[in-house]
């Protein structure tokens, strides 16, 4: 394989990577909050908070942290993959 060819192949990998992760992004920016009144009412059983509060203020913060650390691990990866890692 060309080193062109690796360059388009390492780009290919890393937009297909940030769409993915611009989606999981979006799901919880933006869908979970919109579910989130019909999700009032059920109850979470600690501390009795409705659900949809607990989803749209607790749910999407851990969403977001997880998608940092799973981006991150996925892109390190790509770039050993392709052979453009930091050591």
């Amino acid at each position: 394989m060309t080193t062109k060819d690796n360059d388009v192949s390492y780009w290919n990998a890393t937009t297909k990577l940030t769409v993915t992760a611009l989606v999981v992004w979006f799901f919880f920016s933006f869908i979970v909050h919109f579910f989130a009144p019909a999700m009032n009412a059920f109850q979470v059983p600690i501390l009795k908070f409705p659900l949809g509060y607990y989803m749209a203020s607790q749910g999407s913060l851990i969403g977001f942290v997880a998608l940092i650390f799973w981006f991150c691990a996925k892109q390190e990866q790509i770039d050993r993959d392709f052979g453009n890692s930091e050591d």
